[in-house]
């Protein structure tokens, strides 16, 4: 090699930006930012796949997931620092057309550390680290992953409801009836391990205020056949 490609080689090197050397203990308290849509949990998927294993897989494989965008699918390429760094800083700009609503991470060391994060969190058993707690009694859920449906409190899980005019009145199995107005009141299901149980429906507190909530049924069929029109 010459001496004047060595030199060139050498002023690419000083131009390239310096990646920033991550810290897995910071990562973990970043990826609070992931935990309201991603598990660590194997297979435990929620708004997007579990990213239990997530290092060196390749995009869009996990196969319990089903809800991959043709953009992720066809961008043929394998999570690791290379493809993270921008997937994380930008991802409708390095993916476009993808289903990631997330703006993105614009702090380089921030994402240093998340990546750093993502490498050595274990791919199998393990809780989510750093994520914010949540709470189904006293009717909130924060932005942490979905509690576990299956056993539930007596205010958590409701008997009957009605429909009349705006209004939704739902009993729960503790006697109380809350009112909601019909817009602020989710029907949803879940079908997972830890979703509700045939026929025990939860409720799920929204919002700060207490003025909202989701009714969790294990199937859809459920949804319609729970509803009475029935005014006091």
């Amino acid at each position: 090699m010459t001496k004047l490609a060595i030199s060139a080689l050498a002023l690419l090197a000083l131009a390239a930006p310096a990646r920033a050397e991550g810290d897995a203990a910071r990562g973990a308290q970043a990826y609070r930012a992931c935990a309201a849509c991603h598990s660590l949990q194997p297979d435990r998927n929620m708004t997007g796949p579990s990213l239990a294993g997530v290092w060196g897989r390749a995009a869009a494989s996990l196969a319990s997931f089903r809800r991959y965008s043709m953009a992720l699918k066809n961008a043929k390429i394998v999570w690791d620092e290379r493809t993270l760094d921008p997937w994380l800083a930008f991802p409708a700009h390095y993916i476009p057309g993808n289903r990631m609503t997330f703006p993105g991470i614009k702090d380089k060391q921030a994402r240093a550390d998340l990546i750093a994060y993502l490498k050595t969190a274990p791919a199998s058993g393990t809780a989510e680290k750093g994520a914010p707690s949540r709470q189904m009694g006293g009717m909130m859920m924060g932005a942490g992953p979905a509690p576990n449906l299956k056993k539930l409190d007596p205010e958590d899980r409701f008997e009957a409801i009605t429909h009349c005019a705006d209004t939704y009145r739902v009993r729960t199995a503790d006697g109380k009836t809350q009112e909601f107005w019909e817009r602020n009141l989710r029907f949803k299901t879940d079908s997972s391990d830890e979703g509700p149980q045939k026929g025990a429906p939860a409720i799920v507190g929204a919002g700060m205020m207490g003025d909202r909530a989701s009714l969790v049924f294990a199937s859809p069929e459920e949804i319609s056949a729970s509803i009475k029109s029935q005014c006091p």
